[in-house]
């Protein structure tokens, strides 16, 4: 058979998945801290039909290599991190990260290593815990869920995550909650669970997730701004560009399968 036919299905293939990815970055355009996806390829070992031969000097001449190549495969499906466009929203609760870092959630306190997110919008539940839309806790520095007693009537929080409340009396004063950013050294690796969450993993920070202080330039970890959101960073324009480009490399390839076919029709015609 054609080699060209087999380079033609893995160039199919391969646009096909590049579709999936493009289909899901636009179905989440409007998700709330959705970070797109974009696939890279790679080209796949080449047959050698001849290899090279040294050049001697005066004697003869070098010759290189001719090879074939056999066709696409995937190289890689990243994560893009970067920023969304801020949605304000002038609700308390809703958080969003001015720099990079992630909030940490747990869904128990049993949990050793938390869930990460960009998604902010967390409300207050019926024990007047910091949750997400799901239910998770919304971890302090250093870790732990954060409770707001029944003797606060409302609550601010500084772009360093300190929570302040303002009691029944009127007074207010930073409490002992501070929400936590973690920083992670390779976001790109962190694995998609669904749910606008991420989990840490050996190739995303090599060392303990350590959540740490908002707001520290030493850390890079970003300001924590209250009363707005992240929005997904999915650019419509990008997209539909690179599902015309898709599509067009999808039809090619199929164009390459049907002239491979007709190619071994004349060979099997030449018998008659």
């Amino acid at each position: 058979m054609l080699r060209s036919m087999y380079s033609g299905i893995s160039g199919m293939r391969g646009f096909q998945t590049k579709l999936d990815v493009i289909g899901n970055n636009i179905a989440n355009v409007n998700t709330v801290g959705y970070k797109a996806g974009r696939v890279m390829f790679k080209d796949i070992l080449s047959q050698t039909v001849s290899g090279i031969t040294a050049p001697e000097e005066g004697v003869r001449g070098g010759v290189n290599a001719r090879q074939i190549g056999l066709g696409v495969t995937l190289g890689a499906i990243d994560t893009v991190h970067t920023p969304g466009s801020a949605m304000t929203t002038n609700v308390v609760t809703d958080l969003r990260i001015d720099g990079d870092g992630f909030f940490a959630v747990k869904a128990s306190e049993d949990q050793d290593v938390p869930y990460l997110t960009r998604a902010g919008n967390f409300t207050l539940d019926g024990a007047r815990q910091l949750v997400t839309a799901d239910g998770l806790f919304v971890q302090t520095e250093g870790g732990g869920n954060i409770v707001m007693g029944d003797e606060v009537t409302a609550f601010s929080i500084a772009q360093d995550g300190t929570i302040i409340a303002v009691n029944a009396d009127g007074t207010s004063a930073p409490t002992d909650y501070k929400i936590g950013v973690v920083k992670v050294a390779n976001p790109g690796a962190l694995e998609k669970l669904g749910g606008n969450l991420y989990r840490p993993n050996t190739n995303s920070n090599p060392d303990e997730v350590q959540i740490e202080s908002a707001g520290d330039p030493e850390l890079g970890t970003g300001a924590i701004i209250s009363g707005q959101l992240e929005m997904s960073n999915v650019d419509l324009t990008n997209e539909f560009t690179e599902m015309i480009v898709a599509q067009r490399g999808f039809q090619a390839n199929s164009r390459i399968i049907t002239t491979s076919d007709e190619v071994l029709q004349e060979v099997v015609n030449l018998k008659r």
